[in-house]
Protein backbone atom coordinates (compact mmCIF):
# COMPACT_ATOMS: atom_id res chain seq x y z
CA UNK A 1 0.00 0.00 0.00
CA UNK A 2 1.37 3.46 -0.96
CA UNK A 3 2.01 6.29 1.46
CA UNK A 4 -1.27 7.97 0.57
CA UNK A 5 -3.25 4.80 1.35
CA UNK A 6 -1.62 4.39 4.75
CA UNK A 7 -2.39 7.99 5.57
CA UNK A 8 -6.06 7.55 4.64
CA UNK A 9 -6.33 4.53 6.95
CA UNK A 10 -4.85 6.54 9.80
CA UNK A 11 -7.33 9.31 9.24
CA UNK A 12 -10.20 6.78 9.16
CA UNK A 13 -9.02 5.32 12.45
CA UNK A 14 -9.22 8.73 13.99
CA UNK A 15 -12.94 8.98 13.29
CA UNK A 16 -12.93 10.10 9.67
CA UNK A 17 -14.91 7.04 8.56
CA UNK A 18 -17.89 7.54 10.90
CA UNK A 19 -21.21 6.74 9.19
CA UNK A 20 -22.43 10.27 8.93
CA UNK A 21 -23.70 12.17 5.91
CA UNK A 22 -23.64 15.96 5.80
CA UNK A 23 -26.80 17.90 5.07
CA UNK A 24 -28.41 17.45 1.68
CA UNK A 25 -26.49 19.11 -1.15
CA UNK A 26 -23.14 19.00 0.66
CA UNK A 27 -21.97 15.64 -0.75
CA UNK A 28 -22.11 15.05 -4.52
CA UNK A 29 -23.82 11.91 -5.76
CA UNK A 30 -20.55 10.50 -7.11
CA UNK A 31 -18.84 10.78 -3.73
CA UNK A 32 -18.87 8.98 -0.40
CA UNK A 33 -18.73 11.37 2.50
CA UNK A 34 -18.20 11.17 6.23
CA UNK A 35 -17.94 13.87 8.83
CA UNK A 36 -14.82 15.55 7.40
CA UNK A 37 -13.69 13.48 4.42
CA UNK A 38 -14.89 12.64 0.93
CA UNK A 39 -13.98 9.97 -1.60
CA UNK A 40 -15.10 10.71 -5.17
CA UNK A 41 -14.74 8.05 -7.85
CA UNK A 42 -15.75 8.18 -11.51
CA UNK A 43 -17.33 11.64 -11.41
CA UNK A 44 -17.36 13.38 -14.82
CA UNK A 45 -16.27 16.72 -13.39
CA UNK A 46 -14.70 18.26 -10.31
CA UNK A 47 -17.37 18.33 -7.58
CA UNK A 48 -18.28 21.72 -6.19
CA UNK A 49 -20.80 21.02 -3.38
CA UNK A 50 -18.62 20.01 -0.43
CA UNK A 51 -18.79 20.89 3.23
CA UNK A 52 -16.61 23.96 3.86
CA UNK A 53 -15.08 22.15 6.87
CA UNK A 54 -13.83 19.17 4.86
CA UNK A 55 -10.38 17.95 5.96
CA UNK A 56 -9.55 15.32 3.35
CA UNK A 57 -10.59 14.78 -0.26
CA UNK A 58 -9.72 11.89 -2.55
CA UNK A 59 -10.45 12.03 -6.29
CA UNK A 60 -10.08 8.67 -8.06
CA UNK A 61 -10.65 7.95 -11.77
CA UNK A 62 -12.60 11.17 -12.36
CA UNK A 63 -13.27 12.74 -15.73
CA UNK A 64 -11.52 15.97 -14.80
CA UNK A 65 -9.32 17.09 -17.74
CA UNK A 66 -7.43 19.93 -16.04
CA UNK A 67 -7.02 21.63 -12.70
CA UNK A 68 -7.78 25.31 -13.16
CA UNK A 69 -6.88 28.21 -10.92
CA UNK A 70 -8.91 28.30 -7.71
CA UNK A 71 -10.35 24.80 -8.10
CA UNK A 72 -10.54 24.30 -4.32
CA UNK A 73 -11.52 27.70 -2.99
CA UNK A 74 -14.76 26.20 -1.58
CA UNK A 75 -12.85 23.83 0.73
CA UNK A 76 -10.20 26.00 2.43
CA UNK A 77 -9.87 23.67 5.44
CA UNK A 78 -8.40 20.71 3.55
CA UNK A 79 -5.41 19.03 5.20
CA UNK A 80 -5.12 16.18 2.69
CA UNK A 81 -5.81 16.09 -1.07
CA UNK A 82 -5.30 12.99 -3.19
CA UNK A 83 -5.59 12.43 -6.95
CA UNK A 84 -5.20 8.89 -8.28
CA UNK A 85 -5.71 7.46 -11.80
CA UNK A 86 -7.31 10.58 -13.24
CA UNK A 87 -7.23 11.73 -16.84
CA UNK A 88 -6.24 15.38 -16.43
CA UNK A 89 -2.95 16.33 -18.09
CA UNK A 90 -2.45 19.97 -17.02
CA UNK A 91 -2.23 21.71 -13.66
CA UNK A 92 -2.59 25.48 -14.04
CA UNK A 93 -1.16 28.32 -11.97
CA UNK A 94 -2.81 28.73 -8.55
CA UNK A 95 -4.74 25.47 -8.92
CA UNK A 96 -4.55 25.02 -5.14
CA UNK A 97 -5.13 28.64 -4.16
CA UNK A 98 -6.74 29.07 -0.77
CA UNK A 99 -5.46 25.79 0.67
CA UNK A 100 -3.19 27.38 3.24
CA UNK A 101 -3.75 24.48 5.70
CA UNK A 102 -3.00 21.68 3.25
CA UNK A 103 -0.26 19.39 4.56
CA UNK A 104 -0.51 16.33 2.27
CA UNK A 105 -0.82 16.54 -1.50
CA UNK A 106 -0.70 13.28 -3.49
CA UNK A 107 -0.97 13.50 -7.28
CA UNK A 108 -0.14 9.95 -8.35
CA UNK A 109 -0.72 7.61 -11.30
CA UNK A 110 -2.30 10.28 -13.48
CA UNK A 111 -1.57 11.40 -17.04
CA UNK A 112 -0.07 14.75 -16.12
CA UNK A 113 2.30 16.03 -18.79
CA UNK A 114 2.88 19.56 -17.50
CA UNK A 115 2.61 21.62 -14.36
CA UNK A 116 2.59 25.41 -14.42
CA UNK A 117 5.41 27.00 -12.46
CA UNK A 118 3.03 28.65 -9.96
CA UNK A 119 0.71 25.66 -9.59
CA UNK A 120 1.73 25.07 -5.96
CA UNK A 121 1.78 28.72 -4.96
CA UNK A 122 0.32 29.45 -1.53
CA UNK A 123 0.71 25.96 -0.01
CA UNK A 124 2.62 27.29 2.97
CA UNK A 125 1.77 24.36 5.27
CA UNK A 126 2.60 21.55 2.83
CA UNK A 127 4.89 18.87 4.29
CA UNK A 128 4.30 15.85 1.99
CA UNK A 129 4.15 16.12 -1.80
CA UNK A 130 3.96 13.25 -4.24
CA UNK A 131 4.00 13.61 -8.03
CA UNK A 132 4.88 9.96 -8.54
CA UNK A 133 4.02 7.87 -11.59
CA UNK A 134 2.81 10.56 -13.95
CA UNK A 135 3.99 11.54 -17.45
CA UNK A 136 6.27 14.37 -16.34
CA UNK A 137 9.36 14.77 -18.49
CA UNK A 138 10.45 17.89 -16.63
CA UNK A 139 9.37 20.27 -13.89
CA UNK A 140 9.29 24.07 -14.20
CA UNK A 141 11.94 26.01 -12.35
CA UNK A 142 10.74 27.54 -9.06
CA UNK A 143 7.86 25.02 -8.81
CA UNK A 144 8.76 24.51 -5.13
CA UNK A 145 9.41 28.17 -4.35
CA UNK A 146 7.74 29.21 -1.10
CA UNK A 147 7.20 25.62 0.09
CA UNK A 148 9.41 26.06 3.13
CA UNK A 149 7.72 23.34 5.24
CA UNK A 150 8.33 20.41 2.86
CA UNK A 151 9.82 17.31 4.47
CA UNK A 152 9.01 14.61 1.89
CA UNK A 153 8.90 14.82 -1.93
CA UNK A 154 8.26 11.84 -4.20
CA UNK A 155 9.00 12.26 -7.92
CA UNK A 156 9.56 8.60 -8.80
CA UNK A 157 8.06 6.88 -11.79
CA UNK A 158 8.19 9.85 -14.19
CA UNK A 159 9.94 9.71 -17.60
CA UNK A 160 12.27 12.62 -16.83
CA UNK A 161 14.40 13.92 -19.69
CA UNK A 162 17.69 14.63 -17.95
CA UNK A 163 18.74 17.63 -20.01
CA UNK A 164 19.19 21.26 -19.03
CA UNK A 165 15.56 21.47 -17.93
CA UNK A 166 16.28 19.36 -14.82
CA UNK A 167 19.46 21.22 -13.85
CA UNK A 168 17.62 23.41 -11.38
CA UNK A 169 16.15 20.30 -9.75
CA UNK A 170 19.60 18.75 -9.32
CA UNK A 171 20.80 21.98 -7.69
CA UNK A 172 17.71 22.22 -5.48
CA UNK A 173 17.79 18.69 -4.03
CA UNK A 174 20.94 19.01 -1.89
CA UNK A 175 19.91 22.47 -0.73
CA UNK A 176 16.41 21.58 0.57
CA UNK A 177 15.72 20.20 4.03
CA UNK A 178 13.56 17.34 2.75
CA UNK A 179 13.93 13.76 1.60
CA UNK A 180 13.46 13.55 -2.17
CA UNK A 181 12.74 10.43 -4.19
CA UNK A 182 13.60 11.14 -7.80
CA UNK A 183 13.71 7.93 -9.81
CA UNK A 184 15.65 7.42 -13.05
CA UNK A 185 16.16 9.28 -16.31
CA UNK A 186 14.20 8.20 -19.38
CA UNK A 187 16.49 10.14 -21.69
CA UNK A 188 18.58 11.30 -23.40
CA UNK A 189 20.05 7.98 -24.48
CA UNK A 190 23.41 8.61 -22.82
CA UNK A 191 21.73 9.04 -19.42
CA UNK A 192 18.84 6.58 -19.73
CA UNK A 193 18.20 4.60 -16.51
CA UNK A 194 20.65 6.75 -14.53
CA UNK A 195 19.30 7.83 -11.14
CA UNK A 196 18.76 11.58 -10.97
CA UNK A 197 20.41 11.74 -7.58
CA UNK A 198 23.63 10.39 -9.12
CA UNK A 199 23.90 13.13 -11.77
CA UNK A 200 26.50 15.87 -11.32
CA UNK A 201 25.11 19.35 -12.08
CA UNK A 202 28.61 20.51 -13.04
CA UNK A 203 28.57 18.26 -16.12
CA UNK A 204 25.55 20.03 -17.62
CA UNK A 205 26.28 22.65 -20.31
CA UNK A 206 23.25 24.86 -20.00
CA UNK A 207 24.54 28.28 -20.93
CA UNK A 208 24.34 29.38 -24.55
CA UNK A 209 25.20 32.60 -26.32
CA UNK A 210 23.86 34.31 -29.40
CA UNK A 211 25.01 37.22 -31.55
CA UNK A 212 21.98 39.05 -32.95
CA UNK A 213 21.98 41.99 -35.37
CA UNK A 214 21.72 45.41 -33.71
CA UNK A 215 22.78 48.28 -35.99
CA UNK A 216 24.42 49.16 -39.30
CA UNK A 217 27.03 51.82 -40.17
CA UNK A 218 26.53 52.69 -43.81
CA UNK A 219 30.04 52.93 -45.26
CA UNK A 220 32.41 50.04 -45.88
CA UNK A 221 35.53 49.59 -43.75
CA UNK A 222 38.80 47.63 -43.73
CA UNK A 223 39.53 47.80 -40.01
CA UNK A 224 37.83 48.36 -36.66
CA UNK A 225 39.33 48.98 -33.21
CA UNK A 226 37.73 49.59 -29.81
CA UNK A 227 39.31 51.77 -27.11
CA UNK A 228 38.43 53.66 -23.96
CA UNK A 229 39.10 57.38 -23.60
CA UNK A 230 38.26 59.38 -20.47
CA UNK A 231 36.24 56.45 -19.16
CA UNK A 232 34.03 56.22 -22.24
CA UNK A 233 34.19 53.35 -24.76
CA UNK A 234 34.81 54.28 -28.39
CA UNK A 235 35.19 52.54 -31.74
CA UNK A 236 37.21 53.69 -34.75
CA UNK A 237 36.59 52.46 -38.30
CA UNK A 238 39.12 52.62 -41.15
CA UNK A 239 36.99 53.61 -44.15
CA UNK A 240 39.14 53.81 -47.30
CA UNK A 241 36.37 54.68 -49.77
CA UNK A 242 35.04 57.45 -47.52
CA UNK A 243 38.68 58.51 -46.94
CA UNK A 244 38.55 58.76 -43.18
CA UNK A 245 39.02 57.28 -39.74
CA UNK A 246 35.54 57.47 -38.22
CA UNK A 247 35.30 57.53 -34.41
CA UNK A 248 32.00 56.34 -32.93
CA UNK A 249 30.65 56.69 -29.41
CA UNK A 250 27.53 55.51 -27.59
CA UNK A 251 24.47 57.75 -27.56
CA UNK A 252 22.81 57.09 -24.20
CA UNK A 253 19.62 58.86 -25.25
CA UNK A 254 19.08 57.03 -28.53
CA UNK A 255 20.71 53.80 -27.28
CA UNK A 256 22.72 53.54 -30.48
CA UNK A 257 26.24 54.23 -31.74
CA UNK A 258 26.77 57.60 -33.39
CA UNK A 259 29.71 59.42 -35.06
CA UNK A 260 31.77 61.60 -32.75
CA UNK A 261 34.72 62.69 -34.93
CA UNK A 262 36.30 61.86 -38.26
CA UNK A 263 39.88 62.20 -39.47
CA UNK A 264 40.64 62.81 -43.14
CA UNK A 265 42.64 59.79 -44.33
CA UNK A 266 42.25 58.91 -48.03
CA UNK A 267 43.05 55.25 -48.88
CA UNK A 268 43.37 54.38 -45.18
CA UNK A 269 43.81 50.69 -44.32
CA UNK A 270 44.23 50.87 -40.54
CA UNK A 271 43.37 53.35 -37.77
CA UNK A 272 45.22 52.37 -34.61
CA UNK A 273 44.39 54.26 -31.35
CA UNK A 274 46.74 54.82 -28.41
CA UNK A 275 45.61 56.42 -25.14
CA UNK A 276 48.25 57.88 -22.81
CA UNK A 277 46.42 59.51 -19.90
CA UNK A 278 44.58 62.59 -21.23
CA UNK A 279 46.30 62.29 -24.64
CA UNK A 280 44.86 60.37 -27.56
CA UNK A 281 46.95 59.36 -30.58
CA UNK A 282 45.67 57.82 -33.81
CA UNK A 283 47.93 56.20 -36.39
CA UNK A 284 46.39 56.31 -39.87
CA UNK A 285 48.17 53.86 -42.17
CA UNK A 286 47.45 54.81 -45.81
CA UNK A 287 48.14 53.13 -49.13
CA UNK A 288 48.87 56.43 -50.87
CA UNK A 289 49.82 59.85 -49.62
CA UNK A 290 51.85 58.67 -46.63
CA UNK A 291 50.86 57.42 -43.20
CA UNK A 292 50.16 59.98 -40.48
CA UNK A 293 49.99 60.34 -36.72
CA UNK A 294 47.10 62.37 -35.29
CA UNK A 295 47.03 63.64 -31.70
CA UNK A 296 44.62 65.12 -29.16
CA UNK A 297 46.69 66.64 -26.34
CA UNK A 298 43.78 66.93 -23.90
CA UNK A 299 40.03 66.28 -23.65
CA UNK A 300 37.84 68.87 -25.33
CA UNK A 301 40.21 69.35 -28.26
CA UNK A 302 39.91 67.76 -31.67
CA UNK A 303 42.43 65.38 -33.15
CA UNK A 304 44.92 67.03 -35.49
CA UNK A 305 47.70 65.64 -37.74
CA UNK A 306 51.09 66.02 -36.08
CA UNK A 307 53.57 63.83 -37.97
CA UNK A 308 54.26 62.01 -41.24
CA UNK A 309 55.45 58.49 -40.42
CA UNK A 310 58.52 56.97 -42.14
CA UNK A 311 57.59 58.16 -45.65
CA UNK A 312 60.56 56.37 -47.29
CA UNK A 313 59.87 53.02 -45.63
CA UNK A 314 56.09 52.73 -45.51
CA UNK A 315 55.14 52.65 -49.19
CA UNK A 316 52.18 50.27 -49.10
CA UNK A 317 51.09 49.53 -45.51
CA UNK A 318 48.67 46.68 -45.01
CA UNK A 319 48.33 46.41 -41.23
CA UNK A 320 49.34 48.21 -38.05
CA UNK A 321 49.64 46.97 -34.48
CA UNK A 322 50.37 48.54 -31.09
CA UNK A 323 52.89 47.04 -28.65
CA UNK A 324 54.95 48.07 -25.64
CA UNK A 325 58.72 47.55 -25.61
CA UNK A 326 60.95 48.39 -22.65
CA UNK A 327 58.16 50.49 -21.16
CA UNK A 328 57.58 52.56 -24.30
CA UNK A 329 54.62 52.45 -26.72
CA UNK A 330 55.49 51.42 -30.27
CA UNK A 331 53.67 50.78 -33.53
CA UNK A 332 54.65 48.15 -36.05
CA UNK A 333 53.38 48.69 -39.59
CA UNK A 334 53.44 45.77 -42.04
CA UNK A 335 54.36 46.93 -45.54
CA UNK A 336 53.27 44.90 -48.58
CA UNK A 337 55.44 46.56 -51.23
CA UNK A 338 58.72 45.20 -52.60
CA UNK A 339 60.49 48.52 -52.19
CA UNK A 340 59.23 49.29 -48.67
CA UNK A 341 59.80 47.46 -45.41
CA UNK A 342 57.84 46.57 -42.33
CA UNK A 343 58.83 49.17 -39.74
CA UNK A 344 58.87 49.44 -35.96
CA UNK A 345 58.15 53.01 -34.75
CA UNK A 346 58.61 53.86 -31.07
CA UNK A 347 57.80 56.98 -29.09
CA UNK A 348 60.70 59.41 -28.77
CA UNK A 349 59.76 62.76 -27.35
CA UNK A 350 56.60 64.17 -28.96
CA UNK A 351 56.51 61.75 -31.91
CA UNK A 352 57.06 58.19 -33.13
CA UNK A 353 60.19 57.44 -35.12
CA UNK A 354 61.64 54.37 -36.87
CA UNK A 355 63.42 52.06 -34.46
CA UNK A 356 63.98 49.10 -36.77
CA UNK A 357 63.21 47.86 -40.27
CA UNK A 358 62.11 44.25 -40.49
CA UNK A 359 61.57 41.72 -43.22
CA UNK A 360 62.48 43.82 -46.23
CA UNK A 361 61.40 42.58 -49.68
CA UNK A 362 58.96 40.03 -48.35
CA UNK A 363 55.70 41.94 -48.96
CA UNK A 364 54.27 41.50 -45.46
CA UNK A 365 50.50 41.38 -45.20
CA UNK A 366 50.01 41.23 -41.43
CA UNK A 367 51.73 41.86 -38.09
CA UNK A 368 50.76 40.35 -34.74
CA UNK A 369 52.30 41.32 -31.39
CA UNK A 370 52.25 38.68 -28.65
CA UNK A 371 54.08 37.56 -25.53
CA UNK A 372 55.75 34.16 -25.26
CA UNK A 373 57.84 32.92 -22.35
CA UNK A 374 57.49 36.31 -20.68
CA UNK A 375 59.10 38.21 -23.60
CA UNK A 376 57.67 40.35 -26.43
CA UNK A 377 57.38 38.59 -29.78
CA UNK A 378 56.30 39.68 -33.22
CA UNK A 379 54.77 37.48 -35.90
CA UNK A 380 54.84 38.64 -39.54
CA UNK A 381 52.75 37.01 -42.27
CA UNK A 382 53.96 37.43 -45.83
CA UNK A 383 52.85 36.80 -49.38
CA UNK A 384 56.23 35.23 -50.17
CA UNK A 385 56.99 32.80 -47.31
CA UNK A 386 55.70 31.16 -44.15
CA UNK A 387 54.98 33.39 -41.12
CA UNK A 388 58.14 34.34 -39.25
CA UNK A 389 58.36 34.72 -35.47
CA UNK A 390 60.71 37.38 -33.99
CA UNK A 391 61.60 37.89 -30.34
CA UNK A 392 62.75 41.06 -28.55
CA UNK A 393 66.42 40.67 -27.70
CA UNK A 394 69.00 43.33 -26.91
CA UNK A 395 66.76 46.24 -27.85
CA UNK A 396 65.68 44.88 -31.25
CA UNK A 397 63.67 42.10 -32.84
CA UNK A 398 65.63 39.04 -33.90
CA UNK A 399 64.33 36.15 -35.95
CA UNK A 400 63.50 33.14 -33.76
CA UNK A 401 61.71 30.62 -36.01
CA UNK A 402 59.09 30.28 -38.68
CA UNK A 403 55.70 28.54 -38.50
CA UNK A 404 55.85 25.04 -39.99
CA UNK A 405 53.16 23.76 -42.35
CA UNK A 406 51.78 27.27 -42.79
CA UNK A 407 52.22 28.32 -46.40
CA UNK A 408 49.91 30.89 -48.01
CA UNK A 409 48.91 32.45 -44.70
CA UNK A 410 47.42 35.93 -45.10
CA UNK A 411 47.10 36.95 -41.43
CA UNK A 412 47.64 35.67 -37.89
CA UNK A 413 45.92 36.42 -34.59
CA UNK A 414 46.58 34.92 -31.16
CA UNK A 415 44.66 34.30 -27.95
CA UNK A 416 45.31 32.79 -24.53
CA UNK A 417 43.19 30.19 -22.74
CA UNK A 418 43.91 27.87 -19.84
CA UNK A 419 47.54 29.00 -19.65
CA UNK A 420 48.18 28.14 -23.32
CA UNK A 421 48.83 30.44 -26.28
CA UNK A 422 46.89 29.67 -29.44
CA UNK A 423 47.29 31.04 -32.95
CA UNK A 424 44.62 31.53 -35.62
CA UNK A 425 46.09 31.54 -39.14
CA UNK A 426 43.98 32.83 -42.03
CA UNK A 427 44.07 31.26 -45.47
CA UNK A 428 42.00 32.64 -48.32
CA UNK A 429 41.31 29.23 -49.87
CA UNK A 430 42.02 25.84 -48.32
CA UNK A 431 42.09 25.35 -44.56
CA UNK A 432 42.60 28.06 -41.98
CA UNK A 433 44.37 26.67 -38.93
CA UNK A 434 44.57 26.78 -35.16
CA UNK A 435 47.97 26.16 -33.56
CA UNK A 436 49.22 25.93 -29.99
CA UNK A 437 52.57 27.02 -28.57
CA UNK A 438 54.51 24.09 -27.08
CA UNK A 439 57.38 26.12 -25.59
CA UNK A 440 59.58 26.16 -28.68
CA UNK A 441 57.23 26.51 -31.67
CA UNK A 442 53.60 26.53 -32.73
CA UNK A 443 52.16 23.08 -33.49
CA UNK A 444 49.05 22.39 -35.63
CA UNK A 445 45.94 21.69 -33.56
CA UNK A 446 42.90 22.13 -35.80
CA UNK A 447 41.92 22.90 -39.40
CA UNK A 448 38.80 24.76 -40.52
CA UNK A 449 37.73 25.06 -44.19
CA UNK A 450 38.17 28.55 -45.63
CA UNK A 451 36.12 29.94 -48.49
CA UNK A 452 37.44 33.37 -49.35
CA UNK A 453 38.73 34.23 -45.87
CA UNK A 454 40.75 37.37 -45.12
CA UNK A 455 40.17 37.23 -41.37
CA UNK A 456 40.16 34.49 -38.73
CA UNK A 457 39.95 36.51 -35.55
CA UNK A 458 39.77 35.35 -31.91
CA UNK A 459 37.68 37.46 -29.53
CA UNK A 460 37.00 37.24 -25.80
CA UNK A 461 33.42 38.34 -25.07
CA UNK A 462 32.32 38.01 -21.45
CA UNK A 463 33.41 34.48 -20.46
CA UNK A 464 33.44 33.14 -23.99
CA UNK A 465 36.53 32.67 -26.12
CA UNK A 466 35.22 33.01 -29.66
CA UNK A 467 36.84 32.98 -33.08
CA UNK A 468 35.20 34.24 -36.27
CA UNK A 469 36.19 32.92 -39.67
CA UNK A 470 35.11 35.43 -42.29
CA UNK A 471 34.10 34.53 -45.83
CA UNK A 472 33.73 36.46 -49.07
CA UNK A 473 31.50 33.76 -50.57
CA UNK A 474 29.32 32.41 -47.73
CA UNK A 475 28.15 33.23 -44.21
CA UNK A 476 30.91 33.99 -41.73
CA UNK A 477 31.19 31.33 -39.03
CA UNK A 478 31.44 31.90 -35.28
CA UNK A 479 33.27 29.27 -33.22
CA UNK A 480 33.58 28.89 -29.45
CA UNK A 481 36.47 27.29 -27.60
CA UNK A 482 35.35 24.25 -25.61
CA UNK A 483 37.70 24.17 -22.57
CA UNK A 484 37.27 20.43 -22.02
CA UNK A 485 38.38 19.61 -25.56
CA UNK A 486 40.70 22.55 -26.20
CA UNK A 487 39.13 22.89 -29.67
CA UNK A 488 36.94 25.41 -31.47
CA UNK A 489 33.37 24.19 -31.95
CA UNK A 490 30.81 25.77 -34.34
CA UNK A 491 28.45 28.20 -32.60
CA UNK A 492 26.49 30.10 -35.26
CA UNK A 493 26.58 31.91 -38.59
CA UNK A 494 26.64 35.70 -38.61
CA UNK A 495 23.59 36.99 -40.41
CA UNK A 496 21.18 37.90 -41.76
CA UNK A 497 22.09 40.39 -42.95
CA UNK A 498 25.09 38.57 -44.40
CA UNK A 499 28.52 40.17 -44.05
CA UNK A 500 29.90 41.28 -47.41
CA UNK A 501 33.66 40.67 -47.51
CA UNK A 502 34.40 40.98 -43.75
CA UNK A 503 37.90 42.16 -42.88
CA UNK A 504 37.99 42.77 -39.11
CA UNK A 505 36.00 42.31 -35.90
CA UNK A 506 36.10 44.12 -32.56
CA UNK A 507 34.12 43.64 -29.31
CA UNK A 508 33.06 46.48 -27.06
CA UNK A 509 31.28 46.53 -23.69
CA UNK A 510 29.26 49.47 -22.41
CA UNK A 511 26.30 50.15 -20.14
CA UNK A 512 26.17 46.47 -19.17
CA UNK A 513 25.77 45.40 -22.80
CA UNK A 514 28.22 43.68 -25.15
CA UNK A 515 28.52 44.35 -28.87
CA UNK A 516 30.52 43.05 -31.81
CA UNK A 517 31.56 45.25 -34.75
CA UNK A 518 32.14 43.61 -38.13
CA UNK A 519 34.02 45.79 -40.64
CA UNK A 520 33.20 44.84 -44.25
CA UNK A 521 35.15 45.85 -47.35
CA UNK A 522 32.29 45.57 -49.86
CA UNK A 523 29.34 46.40 -47.65
CA UNK A 524 28.30 48.33 -44.55
CA UNK A 525 29.75 47.67 -41.13
CA UNK A 526 27.36 45.54 -39.08
CA UNK A 527 26.97 45.63 -35.31
CA UNK A 528 25.75 42.62 -33.34
CA UNK A 529 24.69 42.33 -29.71
CA UNK A 530 25.90 39.49 -27.51
CA UNK A 531 23.18 37.68 -25.53
CA UNK A 532 23.52 34.99 -22.89
CA UNK A 533 20.80 32.32 -22.89
CA UNK A 534 19.99 30.08 -19.91
CA UNK A 535 18.84 26.75 -21.35
CA UNK A 536 17.79 25.53 -17.92
CA UNK A 537 15.13 28.21 -17.57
Amino acid sequence: MGGAGVLLLLLAGAGVGVAWRPPKGKCPLSCSCSKDSALCEGSPDLPESFSPTLLSLSLVRTGVTQLKAGSFLRVPTLHLLLFTSNSFSVIEDDAFAGLSHLQYLFIEDNEIGSISKNALRGLRSLTHLSLANNNLETLPRFLFRGLETLTHVDLRGNPFQCDCRVLWLLQWMPAVNASVGTGACAGPTALAHRQLRHLDPKTFKCRAIELSWFQMVGESALGVESFSYQGEPHVVLAQPFAGRCLILTWDYSLQRFRPEEELSAPSVVSCKPLVLGPRLFMLAARLWGGSQLWARPSPGLRLAPTQALAPRRLLRPNDAELLWLDGRPCFVVADASKAGSTTLLCQDGPGFYPRQSLHAWHRDTDAEALELDGRPHLLLASASQRPVLFHWLGGRFERRTDIPEAEDVYATRHFQAGGDVFLCLTRYIGDSMVMRWDGSMFRPLQQLPSRGAHVFQPLLIARDQLAILGSDFAFSQVFRLEPDKGLLEPLQELGPPALVAPRAFAPITLAGRRFLFAACFKGPTQIYQHHELDLSA
